[in-house]
């Protein structure tokens, strides 16, 4: 932060290369790009897309995250998201939508004013075993 002297919650626009201010963020507060980090974190690492009115879960996250939940509003309806990671042999991803297993790609959203849950379970090798690892 000595050096940077930015806000560290927005991405710069720039980072000076120049003395005196070698190091230090510019424009923080004139750039998209902070939107497009965010966008990068949820699409890319996360997983979640929408296309249309189905949201597809693919999260790329390393093995040693092992859950995380996310509220996810869609029109007047709110998704409660979970994503769990486990070791264990076996086919890897399920999906379910309030309890009942989905299948195909992507869950189909509905406008309905209720609240629903999703949870993504994702099976992964033990760390020795052949395929161990998590396969994006």
């Amino acid at each position: 932060m000595d050096i940077y002297k930015i806000e560290p919650y927005v991405v710069a626009a720039d980072v000076y290369g120049i003395a005196p201010h070698i190091g230090r963020g510019g424009w923080s507060w004139y750039t998209g790009s902070a939107s497009w980090m965010y966008r990068l974190i949820v699409e890319s690492l996360l997983g979640l897309q929408l296309e249309g009115e189905r949201l597809y879960i693919r999260p790329v996250l390393p093995s040693a995250w092992r859950s995380f939940a996310m509220d996810y509003r869609f029109r007047e309806t709110d998704y409660h998201i979970a994503i769990v990671q486990e070791e264990g042999l076996g086919p890897g991803d399920h999906v379910s939508l309030d309890g009942r297993a989905q299948v195909g790609q992507g869950i189909a959203l509905v406008d309905d004013g209720k609240e629903h849950r999703i949870e993504f379970r994702r099976r992964f090798a033990p760390q020795g075993h052949a395929g161990a690892g998590i396969t994006p």
